[in-house]
């Protein structure tokens, strides 16, 4: 018997490592393939909107009025207040639940409205959320809250483990919704001081397009609890007459070019004047780094605001240096933060359009997890995201290509390194 075990798990670690290898080779034959774009409609034009829309499938709503919220001292009390005030159903997704003050602050406001009589939908990815104190789930249950884990691993689905849902979701009686890059842990809250807190960014939307946020929970729950969700998660929602046009990307891992591809790489290549993208992990595939380059040949304002010391996931930082040299001889400018971990995920474009949500620049959110972004055409709002990446410039550090060929050699290696399994990043 015990070499039946012995012999089958070594069989299914030599099939692991040959679909591994298999689909590592697959990514680095593509990694270089961008899109031909035709006449590329300019961002923010109808034109840029209606491509969008037919490519990724993100209807363009009109009438929507969308507050940003800059780090967890604003972002937690704004979506305290709306779970308090909920009269129907709460529905809330999240790739990461840690520990702190806030993870059973939280737990125990969907606690109170589920005790209440509001129906509570938690949704928790498996692998993002497995640091989560149990005994809150226990609370969550009990309350009457449903909760589920998003493809927890078993051996009979190992394919699918490699494949998350990385969306941040909260939407309160269908039509207050919020998303973005902020986890339910001690790290997202304070205001970004020191390195213990988080720099992040999301966003309180109301209007038509939380019914699109809503779609990306609604997708995931249906996994997971085989449970689709109707009535009173789905009311009508009016526009506002001074509201704002946006649009949902939803994004779910795939063979081939995913939504969050499509929607990054033509977005770059219809900037005409200004690309400014923050990211938490930065490693792109080759198409990307030659798609930037051509924006900066064609006049362009690129710039990246990337992590510095404090990244959570050194590996992925190591793999995006793989492309610093090229992008930097390309005039590309890039910035490391060196206040704390940047974990915002915010794209602005000529002033005129912006992008946010949980889609990092590599690829493991271009091709591997189930992701979510809500892009607004608002020149006000792209004015207020561009006053967040000045601030962020600010507690940067920018380099040159001169300062990047003389970075030490133990650096290098560590790039080499990260390069071998970039496609996992």
């Amino acid at each position: 018997m015990r070499n039946t075990l012995v012999k089958a798990g070594v069989a299914s670690g030599l099939g692991l490592s040959a679909f591994y290898a298999f689909e590592a080779a697959q990514y680095r034959r593509a990694s270089g393939r961008g899109f031909d774009i035709a006449d590329a409609p300019p961002v923010g034009s109808p034109e840029f909107s209606r491509l969008i829309e037919a490519l990724t499938g993100a209807p363009l709503r009109l009438g929507n009025r969308v507050q940003v919220l800059r780090n967890g001292c604003r972002i937690f009390p704004a979506m305290l207040d709306a779970i308090a005030a909920a009269e129907h159903t709460i529905d809330f997704a999240t790739y990461a639940y840690w520990t702190g003050d806030i993870a059973p602050e939280f737990a125990n406001a969907l606690c109170a409205r589920a005790k209440a009589g509001i129906e509570v939908n938690v949704l928790l990815d498996a692998v993002g959320a497995s640091k989560m104190d149990r005994s809150l789930v226990d609370d969550l249950e009990r309350s009457g809250a449903n909760v589920e884990w998003f493809r927890p691993p078993h051996w009979y689905a190992l394919e699918k483990v490699n494949n998350r849902t990385h969306r941040k979701i909260l939407v309160v009686d269908g039509s207050v919704a919020f998303t973005g890059g902020v986890g339910i842990a001690e790290e997202w809250t304070g205001d970004c001081e020191d390195p213990d807190h988080w720099r992040d960014t999301h966003v309180r939307v109301e209007g038509p397009v939380a019914r699109d946020i809503l779609g990306g929970f609604l997708e995931n729950w249906a996994e997971a609890r085989r449970s689709i969700l109707t009535g009173r998660h789905l009311p009508s929602v009016d526009g506002f007459d001074d509201g704002v046009r946006a649009q949902v990307t939803r994004s779910s891992a795939k063979k081939g070019s995913t939504e969050a591809e499509q929607l990054f790489y033509t977005a770059i290549v219809g900037a005409r004047e200004k690309l400014w993208i923050t990211t938490a992990y930065f490693a792109p595939r080759q198409a990307f780094v030659d798609v930037l380059k051509d924006a900066v040949d064609r006049g362009v304002d690129v710039r990246l605001i990337v992590n510095g010391p404090h990244i959570d996931h050194d590996l992925v930082r190591r793999a995006g240096h793989v492309s610093f040299g090229e992008l930097l001889d390309g005039g590309v400018r890039i910035f490391e933060y060196q206040r704390t971990m940047l974990h915002a995920k915010v794209t602005v474009v000529d002033g005129v359009w912006s992008s946010i949500g949980s889609m990092n620049f590599d690829n493991r959110s271009f091709a591997l997890n189930d992701e979510l972004n809500l892009s607004i055409q608002d020149a006000a709002v792209a004015r207020e995201f561009e006053a967040h990446f000045e601030q962020d410039l600010a507690d940067s550090i920018e380099l040159t290509p001169e300062s990047w060929k003389d970075r030490p050699l133990s650096g290098r290696a560590k790039e080499m390194a990260a390069a071998l399994i970039r496609r996992e990043l």
